[in-house]
Order: C-alpha cells, then structure tokens, then sequence
C-alpha cells in the first residue's frame, strides 16, 4: 500500500465516522473503498470492523443517563453479545473465503436495506406507548444473539436491527437505543480481539482509519442537527446496492 492509499482510507474513515453520527451506514462506505484499494473481502471487513470501534464508545458515553438502573441487563446483553459476537467473527474466519465472497454482496444489499426503513422503524416504534419491561422475553435474547452473530461476522446496519428488536422487546425507545449502542460497543470489541489476533487485519490502514472515523463521529455529532438525514440516508443506500451489484458481479 502506498502512502496514497493511506491518504484515500483516511479521508474516507473520516467520512464514515461523520455519516454514522448523522444517519448510520458509515461502514458500507468504508469497506468497498477498501475492497477497492487492493484487500480482499474478508480483509476489508475485518480491517473496516476494527477501523471503526473507536466510534461506539462515544455511542455508549452519549447515553450514560440511560443506564441508570440498567446493570443486571446490560451484563445479561453482554453476555449474549459476547457469545453472539464470537460465534460470527470465528465464523468468517473458519470459512472459506469463496463463501464470503459469495454472500458479502447479499449482506452489503441487506444491510442498504435495513438503512433506507430505519426511519420507518423508529416511527413505527415511537409510536408504541412507552412502557417498562421488568422481564425481558425469551425471544428477546435468541433475537439478540443472532443479531450480533451477523454483527461478528459482517456488522452492517447492525444498529438498525438492534433498535428494532430492543425497541419491541424492552417497549422504550430511549433505552431501546442506549441499549443498542452498548450491544454494538461489546459486539464490536470482540471482533477486535478475535480478528486482532487471528484475522487478517492491515494494521497500517487501522492505524489511519480508527482515529479518522473517531474524528468523524465527533464532527458529525457537532453537524448532525444541522444537516438534513434524508437526502444523505437516500445517497448511503443507493451507494450500498450499487457496491451490492458490483461485488455479486465481481464474484
């Protein structure tokens, strides 16, 4: 890689943090420019999900007021999202790449999906009178695992699944979305330490992309009131299935 392909992966991760903090679906513009710039598809994803876990712990930070009260939950979650997030990671890793190569576009094409109904899903949710769950369903905890299984194993629009399913299992959105952003804080920490010592990671382009998408997140905090969501959210998801029907054609 050469010292432009650092510039490029950079200005993009910066990109990808300032999109996430606006409107999501930072990482499906992260991961096909580093499909781009020479890495492979299980490289890229692996190098993309590390590159972005700066991010979420200012997620986390932003809801402190929400956890309050929440402990014995939070440890519940994150033992899901820690069984659920080694399940996907050693997942992608153990099969063959072909596989992933062969799927990778129907996830990028999911993922773009999920994006362009997030804002319906939060309407239909907000609509829900907010009430308080004092025991959590069954389903909520097979829901969340296999939630953070995709998030191990490829991530995107991971938090659009997780607000949909916290905000039908817990019955507040607030908490459903404190909730979602330590889930993917967890899920997120366990793809680093799983593809950080056994994944194909480029550590030089985590080296510029993780402090860029952190810088990002926090510009973009700065903006996000300003900007209108829409017509970017319109952009992110018709950049997705355009990536979608590349990849499906390059395989």
């Amino acid at each position: 890689m050469s010292a432009v392909d650092l510039l490029i992966a950079a200005g993009v991760a910066l990109l990808a943090g300032g999109i996430n903090s606006i409107a999501g679906g930072g990482s499906l513009i992260l991961f096909p420019v580093l499909v781009a710039l020479g890495l492979g598809t299980v490289a890229a994803n692996v190098t993309n999900s590390v590159a972005q876990w700066p991010g979420y712990i200012g997620g986390v930070l932003g809801f402190r007021k929400e956890y309050s009260g929440q402990r014995s939950r939070m440890i519940r979650f994150s033992v899901v999202a820690v069984l659920g997030g080694t399940v996907g990671s050693v997942l992608l890793l153990t099969t063959p790449t072909e596989a992933f190569d062969t799927v990778v576009p129907v996830l990028v094409f999911l993922a773009s999906t999920l994006l362009a109904f997030q804002t319906m899903i939060t309407k239909r949710l907000k609509k829900q009178p907010e009430g308080v769950v004092h025991v959590d369903p069954v389903w909520l905890y097979v829901a969340l695992f296999l939630a953070t299984v995709y998030g191990g194993y490829f991530g995107g629009a991971l938090g659009v699944i997780l607000v949909g399913v916290l905000g039908l299992g817990l019955g507040r959105l607030k908490l459903a979305n404190a909730m979602k952003s330590a889930i993917s804080l967890v899920t997120a920490s366990v793809t680093v330490v799983v593809f950080g010592i056994w994944g194909p990671v480029e550590w030089a382009y985590v080296a510029v992309c993780a402090p860029a998408a952190l810088l990002g997140g926090f510009l973009g905090a700065k903006v996000a009131t300003r900007i209108p969501t829409t017509p970017l959210r319109v952009l992110i998801v018709a950049f997705g299935i355009g990536v979608s029907i590349y990849l499906f054609l390059r395989t």
